[in-house]
């Protein structure tokens, strides 16, 4: 084995940096429950499909009540979901997913783990699920991920024996899980793996159960418990002043993008753990009961315990750097550990135990948060002793370059360092590394093996502090992170990242041409670096035509951009098909896209994408002009609409009265809008009552749960949980001379051709005679559901309700979905109305 890969592999696996907070100043009782957890040798990993799968209370639970290492191993990063706080959807959401996730852990606990399954959308069982993602690479994962941390015990959310009675990605994330159990200590199973990390053998498997998996409470009370543990998970920290659900409220609450906000709970909460593997523990409220979770695991461990159990004995919390010497003598006898896992675990811990102990504090800030290949950026570096304990800076090392210094770090004198990091022209960007490589619709792309499980990129540079604390030398790293004075916010951080010379981005990511007129279309060209000079095309397809060829770019400081303007003709017939700004600087053509996410939850997030958008000739018709928006849970399909001409203003629930409507020929009411705006029960009924003067009224897909308003329509109308998950599934027209198909567009299913992720979602399953249902679909082996689209004359005008996914379409410019939609709006609004069938 590789030792010192096995070594960095691990560093990487531990929770040391949080690269976009304020780093974390622990206080006496903090640092105590360190020196408790550094004192326990037993991990349990929590295994599930997405974000918001795990279960935050047994997490937490583990974390901080048990003392245990706890992981969470997600099998996706939930790019699939819809976004209750922002635009961002598909990869940029599971960018965001992953940190929420990572807020979620720094709050219970826990650690945070991934695999390369990409989240598609929903799935209906399994089989669907590993024919898209590859199942021998998640399963390879899932494998890895149990090796490195290692686990003696492993919890899976989901019934791996329950297929089709759930998303197929849960059942699937437990099917792999069960697997994985016996194969992380086969040789013969993924044996590359072993260049990096070595066989394990967890001891118990389980299944988080619930009175939800038997259909009710009742017969969950019922039924046989003899192969189960019931763990308490509403016990109560009194130096934290918080129950234990307290803390998994807080946690799950960092889930913000799926709006699981949570309100915390008091008094018992019972757990049930049902045995998949393993022994049955006699103690049945313990995970660990008959594991030797002590120092005594490990050879050469047991002076290391006793050292340690005197260390929690005595501590004071009134002055934890007493506990330093001895705190030093155990991180002595535990570099001299055979057991290569254990000893960097815990050598780790017992670092950053030592520096807390001693209110010692270390930072490198850069004078910026990011900077480009073969650059200096100016550093400044702080390190200071809030103890009397002996500490020496011997030196620094900044990414790889030794500096000595050789300065006693005095009981609170501040001490600072200014030096220069030198960034490699060879230095890769440090946007997340799962995106960095175009990968499949259910599969991520990592070329690098040992990036593998980690939930975001390593820093993109590193300060290690070389010290002797009390005559031993111990080294401690921080990443090189940007720090700046908010005048509002007060002290900020924001992770230091690497970024190219240069990034371009159109405007639109769909740009869509309703007939054969040229448009100007707008390249924005952002410099990462002073004094950038060179020229922009466009590589576009064969029958689309470019005007001028290239243009020139002259941009004078970094952070600055540049705007050019380029005339793009589309052809005479409908067509389709992606242009790429490419930047020629020197010898070197940049392709990509710089996007910042930036919400106050979670840290600034610095993404790299290939810059391209779909330009769409479209052969479509309309009628109308005005469209009133009402935003729901965040979509861009406002923007979509303008893209084909429409004028779209979006109004808030306090601006809907029967005035501002009359300037509108629809309203077009955004995803979930009934589940997460409040106000809009208020507003029910002047919509209805614009639609009964003439207006067109269309309402967008929301769930059958936590409806705000007591009437979706102006007619029965009852929302389910069908769904047609297969983009390709075949679309019926059950109507085909109703308007909604024929004005004024022809929509035949050729228009259903091309469409993403699904065909949509919350379909009504019960509806007034008062509707016309326009089409049908199913998936494989399921009954026809016939409420996706869904139509009424109500008094002037029309009330149509829709659970088609154009939320998705949009944005990928899919043809039919514009078109279809069109007609929606246009409906009514002919002078000649041959052929209608609505019920009147």
């Amino acid at each position: 084995m590789r030792k010192p890969v096995l070594y960095l592999l691990l560093l990487l696996f531990i929770p040391l940096i949080n690269q976009a907070q304020q780093p974390d100043k622990p206080n006496s009782s903090e640092i105590f429950e360190s020196i408790q957890k550094l004192n326990f040798l037993g991990s349990v990993m929590y295994i599930a499909a997405h974000p918001d799968d795990e279960n935050t209370k047994l997490i937490s639970y583990f974390s901080n009540k048990v003392k245990a290492r706890t992981a969470y191993l997600a099998l996706t990063r939930g790019d699939g979901g819809q976004n209750l706080i922002g635009p961002e959807i598909r990869e940029l959401l599971g960018v965001i997913r992953t940190q929420e996730l990572l807020a979620a852990r720094r709050v219970d606990g826990g650690q945070q783990f991934f695999t390369r399954a990409n989240d598609f959308g929903y799935s209906k069982d399994p089989e669907e699920t590993l024919g898209i993602w590859n199942k021998d690479k998640v399963l390879s994962d899932v494998v890895l991920a149990i090796r490195k941390f290692k686990p003696d015990v492993i919890i899976n959310r989901f019934d791996h024996r329950t297929p089709g009675t759930t998303h197929g990605h849960h059942t699937s994330s437990a099917m792999l899980s069960f697997q994985a159990f016996d194969l992380a200590n086969n040789p013969d199973a993924y044996p590359d793996q072993l260049k990096q990390t070595s066989l394990w053998q967890p001891q118990r498997e389980f299944f988080n159960t619930s009175w939800w998996f038997y259909g009710s409470q009742e017969k969950f009370d019922k039924a046989d418990k003899t192969n189960m543990l019931s763990i308490d998970t509403g016990v109560y920290y009194p130096s934290k002043g918080l129950s234990n659900s307290e803390i998994a409220a807080l946690s799950r609450s960092n889930h913000k993008s799926q709006g699981f906000g949570t309100t915390g709970s008091r008094g018992k909460e019972l757990e049930y753990l049902e045995l998949l593997k393993g022994d049955l523990p006699n103690d049945k409220s313990n995970v660990f009961d008959g594991i030797d979770t002590s120092w005594n695991r490990v050879k050469g461990g047991k002076p290391i315990g006793d050292i340690l159990t005197n260390v929690e004995k005595n501590y004071d919390f009134t002055n934890p750097s007493a506990s330093i010497p001895q705190l030093v003598k155990a991180y002595k006898l535990i570099q001299n550990l055979e057991d290569e896992h254990w000893k960097t675990i815990k050598s780790e811990e017992i670092k950053n135990i030592i520096a807390d102990c001693a209110g010692l504090y270390l930072e490198a800030a850069a004078n910026t948060n990011h900077a480009t290949p073969n650059s200096e950026i100016p550093l400044t570096i702080e390190a200071i002793n809030r103890s009397n304990t002996q500490i020496v800076l011997e030196s620094i090392k900044i990414n790889k370059e030794n500096i000595n210094e050789h300065v006693e770090l005095s009981n609170n004198q501040d001490h600072f360092i200014k030096d220069t990091l030198k960034i490699s022209k060879n230095q890769q960007p440090t946007a997340p590394y799962w995106l960095m490589q175009k990968g499949t619709l259910g599969m991520y792309k990592v070329n690098n093996p040992e990036l593998i499980g980690l939930p975001e990129t390593p820093p993109a540079a590193i300060v290690d502090f070389n010290m002797l604390v009390d005559g031993e030398p111990i080294t401690i790293s921080k990443p090189v992170i940007y720090k700046t004075n908010d005048p509002v916010k007060g002290e900020t951080y924001k992770p230091f990242v690497v970024i190219p010379e240069v990034s371009a981005k159109f405007a639109e990511n769909v740009i869509v041409f309703e007939d054969d007129a040229q448009k100007q279309i707008p390249v924005i060209v952002k410099a990462g670096k002073d004094n950038v000079e060179g020229y922009v095309s466009i590589s576009h397809p064969k029958d689309w035509n470019v005007y001028p060829e290239k243009q020139a770019i002259s941009i004078g400081h970094k952070g600055e951009d540049q705007t050019i303007v380029f005339t793009v003709i589309p052809p005479k017939n409908q067509s389709e098909g992606f242009i790429t700004p490419m930047v020629h600087i020197g010898d070197n053509i940049y392709t990509k896209k710089l996007i910042e996410i930036d919400y106050e939850h979670i840290p600034f997030q610095t993404v790299l994408l290939p810059s391209e958008s779909k330009v769409v000739r479209l052969n479509i018709k309309k009628k109308g002009n005005n469209i009133a928006y009402i935003e729901g849970a965040g979509d861009v399909v406002p923007e979509s609409l303008k893209q084909i001409g429409y004028n779209v203003v979006t109004i808030a629930p306090k601006d809907i009265n029967a005035e501002t409507l009359n300037r509108f020929d629809a309203v077009v009411v955004g995803i979930r809008a009934y589940n997460t705006v409040e106000d809009l029960k208020y507003k029910q009924q002047i919509l209805f009552d614009f639609v009964k003067q003439g207006g067109n009224m269309i309402v967008q897909y929301n769930t059958n749960s936590r409806l705000k308003v007591d009437e979706l329509a102006p007619y029965n109308l009852q929302l389910s949980r069908d769904r047609v998950t297969d983009e390709n599934a075949e679309v019926t027209i059950l109507n085909p001379d109703n308007p909604i198909l024929n004005y004024p567009n022809k929509i035949t299913t050729e228009d259903f051709e091309g469409w993403t992720q699904e065909r949509g979602l919350y379909f009504p399953d019960e509806w007034s005679d008062k509707f016309t249902p326009i089409l049908s679909m199913h998936d494989k082996g399921e009954t026809p559901k016939d409420g996706s689209l869904l139509v009424a004359k109500y008094g002037k005008g029309y009330y149509i309700y829709t659970g088609l996914s154009f939320f998705r379409e949009f944005p990928e410019g899919v043809p039919g979905a514009y078109r279809l939609f069109a007609n929606m709006l246009s409906i009514g609004k002919d002078t000649i109305k041959n052929n209608a069938k609505l019920k009147n």
